[in-house]
Order: C-alpha cells, then sequence, then structure tokens
C-alpha cells in the first residue's frame, strides 16, 4: 500500500470504515488503522510548531516481520501475496508479537482475547472479490492506493516507480510494503 500522506485531512474515514468492516468498537484507539499526528515540522532551530502533518499508518506487512519471527505457535504467518496474518485459533496472547512489533501495529481485541491488526482486508474484502481495501475505498482525498507490488503495471507499482517514496524505520530491515509518497 502508497500513503500520500500529505493529502490527509484527519477526517477519520478511513478508520471508521475499516473498525466498521473489522468489527471493532469505533473509539477503540490504534486498533487495525490509525492517523497519528506530527504537529512540528522542520529541524532545530527552524521549527514550524503552527503546520502539523497527519500520518497514516498501520501494519507495515514486512518482509521480515519480528513479529512473525517471535511467535511460538506459528499464529502470526504470511498469507498470500506475503501479507502478515494472525490465525486467532492458535494464538495463546503472550503478547510476543506485540513486543516485537517495531510499528506499534497490533492490538489485543476484547472480543476473541487474541492478538490482532491490519490484514489490508484480505479475510474480508478481498475474500469477497472486492480489490480495495474498506479504507482505501472511503478515503475522500484518496491518500491510500493498494495493489499487487509483483504486478508492474499496477497502480501502486507505477506510484513507486514514478514518486519519491520512504518507509518508516527502514534501518531495522524489516522490509516493509506500506510506503509513504512524497
Amino acid at each position: 500500500m502508497a500513503l500520500d500522506y500529505k493529502n490527509c485531512i484527519n477526517c477519520k474515514a478511513c478508520e471508521v470504515a475499516c473498525k466498521e468492516e473489522n468489527g471493532v468498537l469505533l473509539g477503540a484507539d490504534k486498533h487495525r488503522i490509525w492517523v497519528g499526528v506530527n504537529e512540528i515540522e522542520g529541524e532545530w532551530p527552524n521549527l514550524n510548531p503552527i503546520s502539523s502533518t497527519f500520518m497514516p499508518s498501520q501494519c507495515q506487512h514486512c518482509e521480515e516481520a519480528p513479529c512473525q519471527e517471535v511467535c511460538p505457535t506459528n499464529a502470526t504467518y504470511y498469507g498470500e501475496g506475503g501479507v502478515v496474518m494472525v490465525d486467532a485459533e492458535k494464538c495463546i496472547l503472550c503478547s510476543y508479537c506485540m513486543n516485537a512489533c517495531p510499528y506499534d501495529a497490533r492490538y489485543v481485541d476484547d472480543r476473541t482475547m487474541t492478538v490482532d491488526k491490519c490484514t489490508f482486508c484480505s479475510d474480508t474484502r478481498l475474500a469477497r472479490g472486492e480489490t480495495t481495501t474498506a479504507c482505501q475505498n472511503t478515503c475522500p482525498t484518496k491518500v491510500r492506493t493498494f495493489g499487487d507490488l509483483d504486478d508492474p503495471e499496477s497502480e501502486i507499482s507505477i506510484l513507486l516507480r514514478t514518486r519519491e517514496h520512504f518507509s518508516l524505520k527502514e534501518h531495522l530491515g524489516t522490509k516493509p510494503k506500506l510506503f509513504y509518497l512524497m
């Protein structure tokens, strides 16, 4: 997924759509996806405290996922297309994955008493044959672009070839599959 984060207006439509799609209670903070706020931009001494940047975030679906590596029951696994998934039947709520995730993308689902996270809607919308995630589908400013990174003609592949982008915490070597467009 690519995020054109500078277009984010912090309307929270993505969060609401995600929670509705996945049965997560509205108001649950940092569950599946969220929008953070960076209120100060610039570098010392040229800081601009008046401007703000909204930073949509979620599971980064790392190619080298630390959460998967530490899971003692293999509840965290790589699904189709390399999407990092959680098998609730195997999760023992040890929270190793929560501690290992450098993106703080995991939470305890109070309904199932298991650890959960964003699945790129692969177990809901994509399983029904839809081609977009709930968060992408509802965004009024088209912040999110979801697609097949292995298809060189997909919209996301073209975006990543033609626009500068970065990933969060690249220095950790997790190889995240969430890209922030510049």
